[in-house]
Formats: structure tokens, sequence, C-alpha cells
């Protein structure tokens, strides 16, 4: 059976998201335009706003200012631990930040467990959605983004978490 991968364009202040979703519905990834390890439209992939039109209405709510949690249906595939990992990002409120090893610690990681966990926060494939931005180094840093740091300082920024 053939898994048609639907997807769409969305405009925003940190510049282009690409947006894309399963047959059912659920958003799989949320790219910007650079990212490391970002999506790029496949030729067998269908143009379709359609499944997009709740994303596209929070997404503007949350640039708005409007709104702090998201409230989609998400399905991003990785191995339990990274899964277990992009779960936790959920339970960084809007517009604080927690660091490396407090999401290490949240999902019972060692300490030495932290680079693998960074590692997982890197693999995100559900940006802005998935507020992996909010993480940062212990020491208070601003420690990579994959949608690069000035998109990572504009989002906390934008969220109370930075001052200007």
């Amino acid at each position: 059976m053939e898994t048609v991968t639907y997807w769409t364009s969305v405009g925003s202040p940190v510049g282009p998201l690409l947006l894309t979703a399963a047959p059912t519905g659920e958003l799989t990834s949320l790219s910007v335009t650079g990212q490391k390890g970002g999506r790029a439209v496949l030729d067998d992939w269908r143009r379709d706003p359609g499944p997009f039109r709740e994303a596209e209405r929070q997404l503007a709510a949350y640039f708005a200012g409007e709104l702090k949690e998201f409230r989609l249906a998400m399905s991003a595939v990785g191995t339990p631990f990274r899964e277990k990992v992009w779960a936790a990002l959920d339970d960084v409120p809007y517009g604080a930040t927690a660091s490396y090893g407090a999401i290490a610690a949240r999902i019972g990681a060692s300490r030495p467990a932290v680079r693998a966990v960074g590692g997982a926060i890197g693999a995100n494939p559900l940006l802005i959605v998935r507020p992996c931005h909010r993480v940062i180094g212990s020491d208070g840093s601003l420690t990579g983004y994959a949608g690069g740091l000035e998109r990572k300082v504009r989002l906390l920024t934008h969220e109370g978490a930075l001052r200007p």
C-alpha cells in the first residue's frame, strides 16, 4: 500500500514553513528553510493545503501572541528513545526554558545520556509546535538549534523567555 505525504508551505515571521501530513491528517513534520536535517519536497508528495488548515490557524495565532500551547494531531516517527525525548519537549511551557540535563532527568535518562538527549532534540521533526527551541545549555547559553540560532532567539524573544 502506497502512503501519500501531503505538504504545504506557510509564511511566518521566521521564514517559510514546510509542513507535511499523513493521509490521516496528522502533522508529520514542520521544517524551516536551511534547517539542519530539514525536509525537502519530494516528487511523489501531494501539495494540498486542506489537511493543514488547523495547523495554519494555530501557527498564525501563536505568532500573533494569542496561542501558547499547540493542540494538533501530530505523528513523528523515531526510535522509542527519541519519541520519549520529543514527548518531554511538550512539557516545557511557553515562555520558559529547560536545560538538556533537565530533559534527560525528566525522561529518567542518566547524566551521560545528555548528549544522546541533545541528538534526539536536534532530530525533532516538528519545529515550533514541539518546542525544541526552549531547550538551552545548563549555563543558560543558547546552544544549537536545527533551525538556526537566529530563529531560536526570535522564538524565545517572541515567547518572552528572552528580552530583546
